[in-house]
């Protein structure tokens, strides 16, 4: 099914465009554009509708970038005579944007298995962290690492990620909590961020993620505010790491509202945008803080206010919503159906991590219908289009329109829709990033 061959009609026409090779071409397939007016991202109703071609052909040029897209009976004079460096009939099967997993922590090391045992024996998370477990077991194991061991569990993450449809990833630190440790993790992102960058994105973000034993909140936001965002600053202006993002996990007994505020604050001087933590386990008022300050996004949202929704709706900021730590940690589902019936942008993410150890979004998405009552529809929008808006990049991924990157993800089945029913092992034959395969099944 994928062969480097001439158009199937070799005869030029006037409407025939010029003869040079062109990178990729699907063909005869379901193709999922999601969107089809250019839109930024989809709230409300909309979230719930997206584009389809059905029999439809896509073109990505030799830049990478997506040259045409539409009905296969117009586009198939349209390229007689043109060669393709691959040339998929796509019969029989179905083609969606690739994915963008939005929070993840996939830069770590040290084992966590044995606290699976203990949730499941009825351990709390809080109760796990207070016990010398969770982020502070994995702190210790992270602090001992060298970048070489950290870069290849790292690349090793990654790769199973593009298995599973992922070609734009967010990255964050945060098992540092002290400058060293972290600065070391933001090196790891962004050189590993620049060697895969043919395979998958890599968008970094600093997080502080959790106070250091023996500390206290006090003590750790300034560490925080006096050494390690002022490191931050200049490695980056070095060209050593790369972060886009400030996060905070703002939580009560961790950082409250007042110390992360503060955070964010000197995030945002240091040229960083807002997309944190917040509401997760305690209705903390993070939403609301997140209007305040025009974030660009808020995580997690499990016990978020009416008053936070309304205030997520200004901006409008993106409610980036993790079904795996619901699922793992036994909590209430975040409200999906409220906050899209209230016109906020959401998002499904991975929250890959050492306590939800998930790198699939098709599984994200079905969590997210079965769990949180979302559609099929949705949930696909929430991993595309506002996924991407969600990292400041719908303007190229998120969508399967002309002028943005050829990522998408090509599915062994005729309608789209079996990527998010098919659990745990969705039919992905291939995925391609920048109009290049880089995982065939």
């Amino acid at each position: 099914p994928i062969s480097k061959r001439r158009a199937i009609n070799p005869a030029l026409s006037k409407t025939s465009i010029e003869s040079a090779e062109r990178m990729l071409r699907i063909r005869n397939a379901q193709i999922v554009t999601v969107c089809s007016q250019g839109e930024k991202h989809k709230t409300g109703k909309a979230q719930g509708e997206i584009s389809i071609i059905e029999n439809g052909t896509i073109v990505v040029n030799a830049a990478g970038k997506i040259e045409a897209v539409g009905p296969s009976v117009d586009l198939e004079q349209k390229y007689a005579g043109v060669t393709f460096e691959n040339d998929i009939d796509g019969t029989g099967k179905s083609v969606i944007p690739g994915l963008v997993d939005t929070h993840t922590h996939p830069v770590w090391s040290g084992d966590r298995v044995h606290e699976f045992a203990m949730k499941l024996a009825g351990a709390t998370y809080m109760d796990i962290h207070k016990m010398g477990g969770g982020i502070g077991f994995t702190v210790g194991h992270t602090k001992q690492s060298s970048i070489e061991e950290l870069s290849k569990l790292f690349e090793s993450r990654l790769n199973r990620m593009v298995k599973q449809g992922t070609t734009v990833v967010e990255a964050k630190s945060g098992y540092g909590l002290e400058t060293d440790t972290e600065m070391k993790m933001l090196k790891v992102i962004h050189q590993v961020g620049r060697e895969y960058k043919n395979k998958i994105e890599v968008v970094g973000t600093y997080l502080a993620h959790s106070i250091p034993k023996g500390s206290t909140a006090a003590a750790a936001t300034e560490d925080i505010l006096t050494k390690q965002i002022p490191a931050l600053v200049e490695l980056k202006a070095k060209g050593e790491i790369s972060p886009e993002f400030i996060d905070v996990f703002c939580e009560t007994g961790v950082f409250e509202i007042d110390d992360t505020r503060r955070i964010l604050e000197a995030g945002l001087k240091a040229g960083l945008e807002i997309n944190f933590h917040g509401d997760e386990l305690h209705p903390i008022k993070a939403a609301e803080l997140a209007g305040e300050m025009n974030a660009l996004a808020v995580s997690h949202l499990e016990l978020i206010s009416d008053e936070g929704i309304v205030a997520m709706t200004k901006r409008p900021s993106y409610a980036i919503l993790l079904p795996t730590t619901a699922y793992i940690l036994k909590l209430k589902p975040p409200p999906a159906r409220k906050l899209i019936e209230k016109g906020v942008p959401v998002v499904l993410a991975s929250d890959y991590n050492p306590n939800a150890h998930c790198l699939s979004l098709p599984t994200v998405m079905n969590l997210g219908c079965v769990l949180m009552g979302m559609t099929m529809n949705e949930a696909l929008v929430s991993t595309t289009i506002n996924a991407a808006a969600a990292l400041n990049r719908s303007a190229n991924y998120g969508s399967l329109e002309v002028g943005k990157h050829g990522d998408m993800v090509l599915i062994n089945a005729p309608k789209w829709e079996h990527i998010v029913y098919e659990i745990s092992d969705p039919p992905i034959e291939a995925v391609i990033k920048n109009g290049k395969i880089v995982y065939h099944s």
